[in-house]
C-alpha cells in the first residue's frame, strides 16, 4: 500500500506514476489467444472441446456441453430460499432500474418537408459470459442477461467454465429466463459465441466480465461482433471523512481487493489519524477473510492512502477515473456533483459500493482501468440499435437535392452526384 500526501512537492509526479502503472495482464495472453480464436474459428466445437479438456481438465462431448432444462430446474432448486429471495429481490429491481431507460422512437418533419426521426430496435442474439473461477457469481448473470431481456433480445446464451455448475448461478439464469447455457469457459468460449461451433449458434454481441484471456478474446474479436467492454481488474475509491467508523471504510475497501491480487482500492481522507485507524482496520480484517489471501496481495502491491483536503477530491477522483467512487460524509453531492469520470457514485455513510454490486439496481458492469474518462457501465443501450429514417416529397426533395449534388461534385463522387440531379431533371 502507498501513501500519497497532496501537500508533498512531488505529488503530482508521484500519483500519476502510480495511475500509470499496469496491472493484471500477463504480456503472453494476446498471442496465446490469437492461437485459440484461429483454432475455433476453423476447427469449431471439436476444438473448443480439446481445450476444454487441455485447459479445464474436463471431458465433454456434443451432448453434453449443453446445460440441459433439467439440469437448470434441478441446480436452481437446490439454492437455498434465502438465495433465491435475495436473487428475485435483485433482479426486480435490476428490472425496474433498467426499464427506465428505454428510449423512445422519435418522428417530425422539419420545415423543409422532410420526415426524419429514428426507431430502437433489440439486438438478435447476445452472449453472456459468467465466470466461474474464483467464486460463482449469480449476480454476473442478473446485471448482464435481465437488461437484456427488457430491451427485448430474442437470444441470450450463457456460457461459463465447465464443473459443477453453482445452484445459485441456476437460479438466476432461471429468474432471468436464459435457458440456453453452454458449459466452456476461456478465450474458447467468447470465440465460440462469435463463430459458433457446432449447436452453437453465433451472437451479434457478447457481455460479461473475465479473466485476462476472455478480455483479450473480445479485444480481437470486436467488429466480428460486438462486445460491452473490456474489463480489468475491480477498483473502488473511498472518499471519507474522519466522523466516520473507520472498520466499515475498511471493509468497502476490502470489498474490492478481495477480487483478484490485481484490484485496487484507494482511500482519500483529509485526516491522518483516521487513515491510520483505516489501515490498522484492514490489517485486522485481512486476518479473517476466507478471501484474504487475494485481498492483502490487492492492497499490499496497488493498494493507495492519500492525504488531500476533501475539496480537493473530486478532481483526484476525475484522475483516477475509477469503476466505483464512494463518498462517505454527510451531504455527499456537494462534492460527489463536481464528479465526471467514474462509473458508478454511491453516496452518504450507509451507500456501500457492495449495494451497487448486488440489489440497488444498478448495473455493476461498469468501465474499469480509467475507462470511464469515456465510457458508461452497462446497459439497456448495450442490447438496442438505433436506426434513422428519411423520407422525401417532391417539394422537400426539390430543397435538397441541388445541396446533394453540390456535395457530392465536390467530393469527386459523380455517381452521388447524379442520383440526385437525375430526379431533379427528371431525367
Amino acid at each position: 500500500m502507498r501513501r500519497f500526501d497532496f501537500s508533498s512537492p512531488d505529488f503530482a509526479q508521484a500519483f500519476k506514476a502510480f495511475l500509470d502503472e499496469r496491472r493484471g495482464s500477463p504480456a503472453d495472453v494476446d498471442a496465446a489467444t490469437a492461437d485459440v480464436l484461429e483454432a475455433v474459428r476453423h476447427g469449431g466445437l471439436d476444438a473448443v472441446l480439446d481445450y476444454t479438456r487441455r485447459f479445464d481438465k474436463v471431458e465433454l462431448t456434443p451432448d453434453t456441453v449443453r446445460v440441459t432444462a433439467e439440469e437448470i430446474e434441478a441446480g436452481a432448486a437446490d439454492c437455498s430460499q434465502e438465495v433465491r429471495e435475495a436473487i428475485a429481490f435483485a433482479a426486480a429491481r435490476i428490472r425496474a432500474y433498467h426499464s427506465r431507460q428505454r428510449p423512445a422512437d422519435q418522428a417530425w418533419t422539419d420545415e423543409a418537408g422532410v420526415e426524419l426521426g429514428w426507431r430502437w430496435t433489440p439486438l438478435e442474439a447476445v452472449g453472456v459470459y459468467v465466470p466461474g473461477g474464483r467464486a460463482a457469481y449469480p449476480s454476473t448473470v442478473l446485471m448482464n442477461a435481465v437488461p437484456a431481456q427488457v430491451a427485448g433480445v430474442d437470444r441470450i446464451a450463457m456460457v461459463t467454465p465447465p464443473g459443477r455448475l453453482s445452484p445459485a448461478v441456476l437460479a438466476a439464469a432461471k429468474e432471468a429466463g436464459v435457458t440456453e447455457i453452454w458449459r466452456v469457459g476461456g478465450a474458447q468460449a467468447v470465440a465460440a459465441l462469435a463463430y459458433g461451433a457446432g449447436p452453437i449458434q453465433p451472437v451479434d454481441k457478447i457481455v460479461g466480465p473475465g479473466n485476462a484471456y476472455v478480455t483479450a478474446a473480445k479485444r480481437r474479436l470486436y467488429g466480428v461482433v460486438g462486445i460491452d467492454a473490456l474489463a480489468g481488474p475491480s477498483e473502488i475509491v473511498v472518499v471519507a471523512d474522519a466522523a466516520n467508523n473507520p472498520d466499515w471504510i475498511a471493509a468497502d475497501l476490502l470489498s474490492q481487493a478481495e477480487h483478484d491480487p490485481a484490484a485496487q482500492s484507494i482511500l482519500i481522507t483529509d485526516d491522518e489519524g483516521f487513515a491510520a485507524a483505516v489501515e490498522a482496520a484492514v490489517a485486522e480484517r485481512l486476518k479473517t477473510l476466507s478471501t484474504g489471501e487475494d485481498a492483502a496481495a490487492s492492497w499490499r502491491d496497488h493498494g493507495a492512502v492519500i492525504i488531500a483536503p476533501l475539496d480537493e477530491s473530486p478532481a483526484l477522483v476525475d484522475a483516477i477515473a475509477p469503476e466505483h467512487v464512494e463518498f462517505a460524509m454527510e451531504n455527499p453531492e456537494a462534492l460527489s456533483d463536481r464528479v465526471r469520470h467514474a462509473g458508478a457514485i454511491f453516496l452518504g455513510r450507509l451507500t456501500p459500493e457492495a449495494i451497487g454490486d448486488y440489489v440497488a439496481g444498478s448495473n455493476h458492469v461498469l468501465p474499469t482501468s480509467r475507462a470511464a474518462r469515456f465510457q458508461s457501465g452497462l446497459s439497456i443501450y448495450d442490447f438496442i440499435k438505433r436506426t434513422s429514417i428519411v423520407k422525401c416529397d417532391a417539394a422537400s426533395f426539390g430543397i435538397l437535392g441541388p445541396h446533394t449534388a453540390a456535395l457530392a461534385q465536390a467530393e469527386g463522387l459523380p455517381a452521388h452526384a447524379l442520383s440526385a440531379s437525375i430526379r431533379l431533371s427528371g431525367g
